[in-house]
């Protein structure tokens, strides 16, 4: 397969472990494996103090599959597959789509979601984001107006990288609703679940809605644990996760163990994890809302509703491309441009998920500063 480089990532690699400020990160601060290993049950820590560093089950642990589907209302263990979230990405999309097939995808999106089906040979057809009186949002009726006969797959992701949109209980009802009146396929990217702002605008897994969805969640943004590197496929659609298993055997194959029984103990005490993450997503989304009123004159904040990240418009004359290259060199601070989100050239994305984030703001409040002086 030849397929483009991944901007985002390949951006990231430039700056993430050499730029001394991250403003830009999705994910939460990494919590210390200790953490993890104090909350676990006695059961828990005799698995972790007599783990053999051996093979593991294709699709998981039968231990972790248990603790994931507690989170579910329609999957059991027989409805998951667990592996990393990109190369579950990869296997569903090649298990999946073929030349020729026609996939709806939202924009801005995760770059990976997209960029497998288009180097498959799948025709891409972009659901865009509208700025709609300072908030982003995703209207279904548009959805609905993309579709064809041709259409083999929906792509979603809520809560949303980059605009930390999530849709109304009842818009999400309709988006599923329009994949089940079309017998199309949906693919959820839920990888932020339960980073949710308001609890009373929190939706159901998709795959709980729909048979023919497949959900896609995992330990990096909702638990603060990317480096386990695990997520997992869920879906009430057997046939398509065996597929998925069978195509790990040239991947993966099987998980990392000492992952599998970490992941675990996070997931049964998730609240632990997400409570904490959740207060300081808040405490920060304040802070850049203050921020914003000072300097309304260099950006401007489309509200997030849910998950760790905004997507912002930058008011500059110069590309967001070149004003980042420009930041992080004379700052340290690495931002996201949107041109990595192949999403034009004005708009950068935040991360709230970080405790540097007011140490972030001082220093970039006194560069804009600086400009205006000059």
């Amino acid at each position: 397969m030849n397929i483009k480089d991944f901007s985002i990532e390949r951006y990231f690699a430039k700056y993430e472990f050499t730029a001394k400020y991250l403003l830009s990160s999705s994910d939460c601060d990494g919590f210390p494996m200790q953490y993890v290993l104090d909350l676990a049950s006695d059961e828990e820590r005799k698995s972790w103090e007599t783990l053999k560093l051996g093979y593991t089950e294709t699709r998981g642990s039968l231990p972790l599959r248990k603790a994931i589907t507690q989170h579910y209302q329609h999957i059991t263990v027989d409805n998951v597959v667990v592996s990393s979230p990109g190369e579950a990405n990869f296997a569903l999309m090649n298990v999946l789509l073929e030349k020729g097939d026609e996939v709806i995808c939202m924009s801005p999106m995760y770059q990976s979601l997209y960029q497998v089906a288009i180097s498959i040979g799948c025709k891409l057809v972009f659901w865009k984001a509208e700025n709609q009186n300072k908030q982003w949002y995703f209207d279904p009726s548009l959805l609905e107006s993309l579709v064809t006969a041709k259409t083999k797959l929906i792509i979603t992701n809520f809560p949303h990288n980059p605009t930390g949109y999530s849709p109304s209980v009842e818009d999400w009802d309709a988006i599923i609703g329009i994949a089940r009146k079309h017998g199309i396929a949906l693919f959820s990217d839920e990888m932020y679940r339960f980073l949710i702002h308001d609890p009373g605008n929190d939706t159901r897994s998709a795959c709980d809605l729909y048979e023919n969805a497949i959900s896609l969640w995992g330990t990096a943004k909702t638990f603060g644990l990317a480096g386990l590197r695990l997520g997992w496929l869920t879906s009430r659609n057997t046939e398509i996760l065996s597929k998925v298993e069978a195509f790990k055997d040239y991947l993966s194959i099987c998980n990392n163990a000492p992952s599998e029984v970490l992941a675990t103990i996070a997931l049964n005490n998730q609240a632990k994890f997400v409570e904490s993450n959740i207060q300081k997503i808040s405490k920060n989304l304040e802070l850049f809302k203050s921020f914003c009123t000072r300097n309304a004159h260099f950006l401007e904040l489309p509200m997030p509703n849910s998950g760790s990240t905004a997507f912002v418009e930058l008011k500059i004359k110069e590309t967001a491309m070149d004003f980042a290259e420009k930041l992080v060199q004379e700052t340290g601070i690495m931002i996201l441009p949107s041109e990595t989100f192949d999403f034009g050239s004005k708009h950068t994305r935040i991360g709230f998920g970080r405790e540097t984030f007011a140490e972030i703001l001082g220093i970039l409040e006194q560069y804009i500063n600086r400009l205006e002086a000059i």
